[in-house]
């Protein structure tokens, strides 16, 4: 019962206990005789009755209200007395812990006051008199500036009158040059001239005056500064009238200057006077311009070089420039005029040839012009230093360029040519034709181009030694070096093919042989002058001879046949051999003189091929000479069969040479004229020769010493052998109606003499015994 009657007078109090109850709105709503709140909420139909009710109904409410809220209130109070009188005690006590902390509070407010008048405020006045110091040292550093302005522009007044009185005097650098060339008799950079020391002074003067101007911090504050105290910026000089006055004057003086900067820089390329680049230099570097100057320089020569390299290989141009040379000298208008050609015909080739060497010509000396301009540029820079910190002008340029002028310059040409020349090549066939056939001209070129800018660079170009720069200039024409190398290959593959082209029935013998080694001569000849080239050319030689030696391997006769000495004639196989080995041989001895007419670097590529010459005709003469030493050992060995032991028959008469010596006459007789007489190989004869009658000898001793048992007979029968001997030793060894040196076998031949005495001292002395 209680609590449903708690429930229904929370119910009946909702309204006023809502966060959001408004009594004006409440109020105003019952006298309006709406519903409180205004929106539709659910709060019961009881609430929705309250606001439709009179005004004396509403007010009895309230009144209701209250006396039973009162009577609840005292409900409570009478229920819970007594801890209400505890919360009262404790909070008694709690406002005597306040007392004392409010105390405490007053003590630290005391404190604080004597910090603020200890610390505060001789900050704020700190801080005034630091503000106050700024700004005098504000006016001080515009004081000061104003004051160097106006005295650097006096002095700046002073040197202009002096550079206008000295250029109306003379335009010209007194300069002594040596005769005969453009470089100063002074290598190093001397005293500069007056007028340009004028020059250098006012370029100081003005950056001077550029920097007092500007309005810069004196000098940088730290952040925690910053954070402390604002720093006033400094007063730009424009501001002030005394110093505007002379912003025309100084600003007309800075042209002037930068236009005698630039003249001087181009007299001073253009005549490779040192003297005035390093005035020139010496101003912009006065004016805080020199990387800027140099990079402008630098980028002026190389779209200079771009442009001629461009021009030289425009077939457009070239055209029309061939087509104005041909043009006949009559009437044009009796004449039909076509469109220019692309391209010249068979009759005007020479013509357009012609027109297209001499624009490589005078593009080889502007290059040249224009790199020793870059080389001079970068020795000035290299020379001249700054007075204060010793650092060459070279590294204060070096921070807005990539490289060094030389290194751009030959790394623009070498690309510039490149492209040109693919470009070319790849859209003109006369470019290609005439320029591939004509490459070792074109490379005569670039070494007049070595030539005459090695006088003021580093570069060298020579057979031992190649600079970098030059080996990159030469490969931007890889294009037409490719052609030129495709074409010797052809040529020296076709002699090859020429000499083998008969086959097995008409192999190639000594004219081959020489033709190939000719053929190699010459196009090893057309390239020695350049280094480069003749080392590309001697690698095609080299594979035309491996090709060369290769073909002749498989056409070789291996078999019995081909070293059988079976007379009266030589066998087909030995012959065909004996062809091979004399073309082999004559071009080997062509090719082997070329150790003392070029460099190691060529002859190292080549060598190897030559002497796989050599190995191959050997490979084929070895098995010959075996058989022939067999076939001649195997005669002088049946010496040992005769019977040199009888005595002689008083019947008979003279007996002549024994039969194996008859026979081993025969055998050298045919060998010389039958086997040795079918080879061409020059001196290489008389080496088989010598080595062949030396082998002869010796096996002839070495059997004829061991024979027994040996009477008077058997000597006189021996001796008479040896004499016979003697005689097809000498028919062996004429050659043409002369006979080969005898001192080449001296030895064997004293050998063979003294053994012959031998025989006849010991056969006289057994008679002077027998007596």
């Amino acid at each position: 019962m209680v609590a449903s009657s708690a429930e229904s007078s929370i119910s009946d109090y909702s309204i006023f206990a809502s966060p959001g109850f408004d009594p004006n709105e409440y109020a105003n709503s019952i006298l309006a005789g709406d519903t409180y709140p205004p929106t539709k909420q659910k709060t019961g139909a009881r609430n929705a009755e309250a606001g439709k009710e009179d005004i004396s109904v509403a007010l009895g409410k309230l009144s209701f209200g209250i006396e039973d809220v009162a009577q609840q209130l005292r409900q409570v109070v009478a229920t819970h007395h007594e801890t209400l009188l505890a919360e009262a005690s404790s909070v008694h006590q709690l406002e005597t812990s306040l007392l004392s902390v409010r105390h405490g509070l007053g003590e630290i407010n005391g404190s604080l006051e004597k910090l603020r008048l200890k610390i505060r405020i001789p900050y704020q006045n700190l801080n005034a008199h630091v503000n106050r110091l700024q700004r005098l040292q504000l006016a001080s550093d515009v004081l000061r500036r104003t004051s160097r302005f106006v005295l650097v522009a006096r002095r700046l007044e002073v040197q202009m009158a002096e550079l206008e009185k000295a250029s109306g005097v003379s335009n010209q650098s007194s300069i002594k040059v040596a005769p005969g060339t453009d470089t100063p008799i002074d290598a190093e950079i001397g005293p500069e001239g007056e007028r340009d020391r004028t020059v250098a002074k006012a370029a100081l003067s003005i950056a001077e005056l550029t920097a007092l101007s500007q309005a810069d911090l004196p000098a940088e504050a730290s952040q925690d500064d910053q954070q402390d105290a604002i720093i006033p910026k400094p007063i730009p000089l424009h501001s002030i009238n005394a110093i505007s006055s002379h912003l025309s004057a100084i600003d007309g003086a800075r042209a002037k200057i930068i236009s005698e900067m630039d003249i001087m820089m181009q007299n001073g390329l253009k005549e490779l006077n040192r003297s005035q680049l390093a005035s020139a230099l010496q101003t912009a570097h006065n004016l805080r311009v020199l990387p800027q100057l140099v990079q402008d320089v630098l980028d002026e020569v190389i779209a200079y070089v771009e442009d001629r390299i461009r021009h030289a290989f425009d077939l457009a141009k070239l055209s029309k420039e061939a087509g104005a040379k041909e043009s006949p000298a009559t009437p044009s208008s009796l004449l039909y005029k076509s469109r220019v050609r692309t391209e010249p015909t068979n009759a005007t080739a020479p013509q357009w040839a012609t027109a297209l060497w001499t624009r490589l010509e005078i593009m080889i000396e502007e290059l040249a012009s224009s790199c020793i301009q870059v080389y001079t540029l970068e020795k000035v820079l290299k020379l001249k230093k700054d007075s204060i910190t010793k650092a060459p002008f070279l590294d204060e340029a070096m921070k807005v360029l990539e490289s060094k002028p030389s290194s751009t310059f030959w790394m623009t040409t070498a690309r510039m040519l490149e492209t040109q020349t693919k470009d070319a090549a790849k859209s003109s066939p006369f470019f290609q034709q005439t320029l591939s056939n004509g490459y070792p001209r074109l490379l005569r070129l670039f070494h007049d181009f070595f030539s005459k800018v090695a006088v003021h660079t580093d570069t060298v170009y020579s057979q031992s030694q190649q600079s970098p720069e030059t080996v990159l200039i030469l490969r931007s024409t890889m294009t037409f070096e490719s052609l030129y190398l495709s074409r010797s290959a052809n040529r020296l593959n076709e002699s090859v093919g020429t000499a083998l082209s008969g086959g097995i029935r008409a192999p190639p013998s000594m004219p081959e042989g020489i033709a190939v080694a000719r053929t190699v001569i010459n196009e090893l000849d057309s390239a020695r002058f350049d280094p480069l080239l003749v080392r590309s050319v001697a690698k095609n030689v080299a594979s035309a001879l491996d090709m060369f030696v290769q073909r002749i391997d498989t056409i070789v006769v291996r078999d019995r046949t081909a070293t059988t000495l079976i007379g009266p004639n030589v066998s087909a196989q030995l012959a065909l051999n004996a062809q091979l080995v004399s073309a082999l041989y004559n071009c080997w001895a062509k090719l082997n003189k070329l150790d003392a007419e070029y460099h190691s670097s060529v002859v190292s590529v080549i060598n190897p091929s030559v002497e796989s010459l050599k190995r191959a005709y050997e490979k084929i003469v070895d098995p010959l000479f075996m058989s022939i030493r067999r076939d001649l050992s195997s005669i002088i060995a049946r010496l040992n069969r005769v019977d040199f032991g009888k005595d002689a028959d008083p019947m008979a008469g003279a007996g002549g040479a024994s039969s194996y010596m008859s026979e081993l006459a025969e055998k050298l007789s045919f060998i010389r004229s039958e086997v040795f007489g079918r080879f061409s190989v020059g001196d290489l004869m008389k080496e088989w020769v010598v080595t062949t009658v030396k082998r002869v000898i010796r096996t002839f001793i070495l059997h004829a010493s061991i024979a027994k048992p040996l009477s008077e007979t058997g000597k006189l029968q021996l001796t008479t052998d040896m004499t016979e001997l003697e005689f097809a030793l000498n028919a062996f060894m004429m050659e043409g109606g002369n006979k080969i040196k005898s001192d080449l076998i001296a030895d064997d031949y004293r050998a063979l003499r003294t053994f012959r005495c031998d025989l006849t001292i010991l056969s006289y002395k057994r008679r002077l015994i027998v007596l």
